[in-house]
């Protein structure tokens, strides 16, 4: 699906890029040159022009960088670098081919400038290589599924007696303590021996 979309991207990006580029040029071209004839300028007179060439390019640009497939910047490279190329074969038909008498919002469109001083072959060239990027063919990391976070209460509370889970861990007694230390014995019952009879007076 990402490389039916990729196409159809670059199948329109192609021609409308070459249309904003035409109108810019010839606008930037005609305003400069008026400049210089009249020995003066007004740097207001260069925005319209910038905003086509500029609309232009981030509309390539787009085509270009976007990481969701190679198919479209190598479509519209193509077709950009189709009609340059066939000037190679017969310049004369393609050139009549081109319209140069559109107007579009007003403003004359000359097509066939961007054509005949390479500007199409120049960023033809451009979205070509674009695709030569191994990142562009892959496919982007799918999200890793973190678990759940702990509940609040975690973890539980100890009881009364029971060791916390924060407490350091020390060997603390945790039943009653003996009556009275013992020595260590078999299990038997320890009676001390009976004391020593006694010695009886008048014996030799």
């Amino acid at each position: 699906m990402r490389h039916i979309l990729s196409l159809l991207a670059g199948a329109v990006a192609a021609p409308l890029a070459w249309v904003l580029v035409a109108l810019g040029q010839r606008g930037s071209s005609r305003t400069v040159s008026a400049w210089f004839e009249a020995d003066r300028f007004n740097g207001a007179d260069l925005l319209q022009p910038a905003v086509y060439l500029g609309a232009g390019g981030i509309v390539l640009g787009l085509v270009a960088t976007l990481r969701i497939s190679p198919l479209g910047p190598l479509l519209a490279g193509l077709l950009l670098l189709f009609p340059y190329a066939a000037l190679f074969a017969d310049p004369f038909a393609v050139r009549d081919a081109v319209p140069a008498d559109w107007r579009l919002f007003g403003d004359p469109v000359d097509l066939r400038q961007p054509l005949e001083n390479g500007t199409l072959f120049f960023l033809g060239g451009l979205l070509v290589m674009a695709t030569f990027s191994a990142k562009r063919w892959r496919r982007w990391p799918r999200p890793v599924v973190l678990p759940p976070p702990p509940p609040a209460n975690y973890p539980p509370q100890p009881g009364y007696g029971e060791r916390s889970y924060d407490d350091p861990t020390l060997d603390w007694p945790t039943g009653p303590p003996d009556q009275e230390a013992r020595p260590p014995s078999l299990g038997y019952p320890y009676d001390p021996p009976p004391p020593p009879p006694a010695p009886q007076s008048g014996s030799p």
